[in-house]
C-alpha cells in the first residue's frame, strides 16, 4: 500500500461514508409525510379539524385574555417581565443556567447551532431526518458555515451511539471536523429513549463535542414517558424547545443553555434580525399554554393511537409506530392516494397535507374523537367506493 493509502485507510476504518447516504426515496417520502402544506380553502363558518401540523392551532380567547394582562416593557433591552419570567421559567425546568425567547424554532435551533460552531471548518453530525438538516432552509451550511452528516437509523426509530460514533469526523487538514452532535426529540413523532441520548452524551462530551437538542416536541416525550425535562436537560449542551407546536402557544420557542452560552446567542439574535421589543404579550401567553395545554398531551396520545387503530383496520397501514401524536399513513395497500382522499375530507371541513399514498396526520388540542371519527368514516367511505368501482373492472380483466 501506498504512503498515502496508509494514512487514509485509518479515516475510512473510523467513519464509513457510505453510511451516510441519504437514499432518493427517503427524503421523497420526508417531502410527502413532513412539509406538503397545500393551501385548502374550506367553509370558515364550520369549525375546521386540522391535521396537517401542530402548529396550526389558532389563539382561544382565553389567550386573549391573557394578552391583555401582560406587561409591555421591551425584550431587546431586557426590559419586560413577562418575557423574563417565562426565561427564568424554562431555565429551571430545563435545568439549565438561561433562556432565550425567540420567534421560531427554526431560529432557536440555528441561533444554538451558530452559537457552538464558531471556527469554520466544522460540522454537525445529526440524523438523516432531522428538521435541522432537511426543514430549516440550508440554515446550518448558511449560518454557521458548516457541513452537516446525515446518519441513517438503521432502526428506524432513532440513531444510536454507535451510529452517531461511526460518523464523527476527525480532525484533519482535508476535513470538516464534528464539533456539534444534533439530536432530535420527538422526530415524526417518536420518542428518543433516554438510555441511548444518555450514552450519545456520554460519548461525545468525552470526546469534547456540544450537545443539541432539537426539542420542538420535547413536551410531548416528557408527558408521554413521565421523564421531566431537566432530565433530558443534563444529556446536553443547549435545547429549543418550540411553544407553539403541541404547546399550543400562537408564536414562539425557547433555547436554554448557560449564561455565557445564551448572552452570546442573544447578540446573534439581534444579527439574525430577531430582536423583538414589546414581546411580553406572547410571552404570557406561551405560559399559560404551558401550564394549561400541555397537561392534555396524553390525551391527544392516546387519541392519535385510537386513530391509528381505526386507520389500520380499514386497510391502510404505517409507515412507523405512533408514540405520540403523529400518524403516518401509507394508503398504497387500499388502492388510493391521499389526493383521493382531500375532495371528501374537505367537504367535511378536515385539512390533511401529503401527495402520493403517504401523509402525516398530526394531532392536537383542538382536534378531539369527534374529528377523529369523521376522518375515519370519509376514508372508509372513500375505499368502499374504490372498490365498487375496481371490482367490475377486475371482472371484466379476468374474463379476457
Amino acid at each position: 500500500m501506498s504512503i498515502r493509502g496508509r494514512m487514509i485507510a485509518p479515516l475510512l476504518a473510523r467513519r464509513s461514508l457510505s453510511s451516510t447516504v441519504v437514499s432518493r426515496l427517503y427524503i421523497q417520502n420526508n417531502l410527502s409525510n413532513d412539509q406538503t402544506h397545500p393551501k385548502l380553502e374550506v367553509d370558515g363558518a364550520r369549525k375546521v379539524a386540522d391535521f396537517r401540523s401542530d402548529t396550526v392551532t389558532a389563539p382561544t380567547d382565553e389567550m386573549f385574555e391573557v394578552m391583555k394582562k401582560a406587561s409591555r416593557g421591551d425584550d431587546v433591552f431586557q426590559e419586560d417581565n413577562s418575557v423574563r419570567d417565562l426565561e427564568a421559567y424554562m431555565a429551571e425546568t430545563t435545568g439549565h443556567q438561561d433562556a432565550l425567547f425567540c420567534s421560531s424554532g427554526t431560529l432557536t435551533n440555528q441561533l444554538g447551532l451558530c452559537t457552538h460552531l464558531t471556527t469554520p471548518p466544522h460540522s454537525v453530525v445529526c440524523d438523516s431526518r432531522s428538521h435541522v438538516y432537511l426543514w430549516e432552509a440550508g440554515g446550518i451550511s448558511f449560518h454557521s458555515r458548516a457541513s452537516v452528516s446525515p446518519v441513517i437509523a438503521r432502526n428506524g426509530i432513532h440513531v444510536t451511539a454507535e451510529e452517531i460514533e461511526g460518523n464523527l469526523i476527525e480532525a484533519d487538514l482535508h476535513t470538516a471536523p464534528t464539533r456539534v452532535v444534533s439530536l432530535e426529540n420527538t422526530l415524526s413523532g417518536l420518542i428518543f429513549p433516554i438510555e441511548e441520548i444518555r450514552a450519545i452524551s456520554e460519548m461525545s462530551r468525552g470526546r469534547g463535542l456540544a450537545m443539541h437538542l432539537d426539542g420542538a416536541r420535547l413536551w410531548n416525550a416528557s408527558q408521554e414517558t413521565g421523564i421531566p425535562l431537566s432530565e433530558y436537560g443534563k444529556c446536553f449542551d443547549s435545547m429549543s424547545l418550540c411553544l407553539s407546536k403541541g404547546v399550543g402557544a400562537p408564536i414562539g420557542s425557547i433555547l436554554v443553555g448557560n449564561r455565557e452560552f445564551i448572552n452570546r446567542a442573544r447578540h446573534l439574535r439581534k444579527l439574525f434580525g430577531g430582536g423583538w421589543r414589546q414581546a411580553g404579550f406572547m410571552a404570557a401567553t406561551a405560559q399559560y399554554c404551558i401550564d394549561n395545554i400541555v397537561p392534555t398531551m396524553p390525551a391527544t396520545h392516546k387519541l392519535a393511537k385510537y386513530m391509528s387503530e381505526s386507520l389500520v383496520s380499514l386497510g391502510i397501514s404505517l409507515q412507523v409506530p405512533v408514540h405520540t401524536n403523529m400518524v403516518l399513513i401509507d394508503t398504497a395497500p387500499v388502492g388510493i392516494t391521499i389526493q383521493d382522499l382531500m375532495p371528501s375530507l374537505l367537504a367535511k371541513n378536515i385539512k390533511i397535507g401529503g401527495m402520493g399514498t403517504k401523509s402525516r396526520l398530526v394531532l392536537h388540542h383542538q382536534i378531539n374523537k369527534e374529528d377523529v371519527d369523521e376522518f375515519v368514516q370519509v376514508v372508509k367511505d372513500v375505499v368502499a367506493s374504490r372498490q365498487e368501482v375496481a371490482a367490475p373492472q377486475q371482472v371484466a380483466a379476468q374474463a379476457c
